[in-house]
């Protein structure tokens, strides 16, 4: 949980609206919620006052899975011009995503692992993705993305990017133990300060 007045900072940093809120009672919203400037996934346990919070301030698709799956920030990667999904979601569930988020859904993995959310990192500027990216991975992701890949860690080391950086078009905010190799790898690929 991050304390009120560092979120702030944080909204501030990506010149985007503060929404307080948990999703289904939890704290971990990175993990439960996928999202672009099109819409936002939510697993199908969120809380009615969660959702009206969200309705609230966001003003594009919210869409309320219905699968046993919850965690769709790990298990989907998106930006405003595409999105990657962990292969084993069944096709009804990719159409579902790519209505949700308004762009293309693409079933792949990154590094040979499903989970492509919590192993990379996407915005409309470019992808950080784990150091364990193949070439063909690498070349589906800047199809689908429309923008340049590159490898990185962050914390001292940590490949899982998509769970230490928070990144948009504007600025990305990584992990108190992201090394100064790791800012400018972040930097170079994003496009961010």
């Amino acid at each position: 949980m991050v304390p009120q007045d560092k979120a702030q900072e944080y909204a501030q940093w990506l010149k985007t609206e503060l929404i307080h809120t948990a999703i289904s009672g939890s704290v971990l919203i990175g993990v439960l919620a996928a999202a672009n400037n099109n819409g936002i996934l939510l697993p199908n346990s969120v809380r009615q006052e969660e959702l009206e919070r969200i309705k609230t301030s966001f003003k594009g698709n919210i869409t309320i899975m219905e699968t046993k799956k919850t965690a769709y920030g790990n298990l989907v990667l998106a930006n405003d011009k595409g999105a990657v999904v962990d292969p084993r979601f069944k096709e009804h569930d990719i159409r579902q995503i790519s209505d949700a988020l308004g762009v293309e859904a693409v079933p792949t993995e990154i590094a040979s692992l499903p989970y492509v959310g919590s192993l990379a990192v996407a915005t409309n500027k470019g992808v950080l993705a784990h150091p364990l990216l193949k070439d063909e991975e690498k070349k589906t992701l800047e199809s689908v993305f429309k923008v340049p890949v590159d490898v990185g860690t962050i914390n001292c080391g940590v490949p899982y990017v998509g769970t230490g950086l928070l990144a948009n078009n504007q600025a990305s905010v990584a992990g108190s133990m992201t090394t100064g190799p790791e800012m400018f790898m972040i930097e170079h690929t994003l496009d961010t300060l």
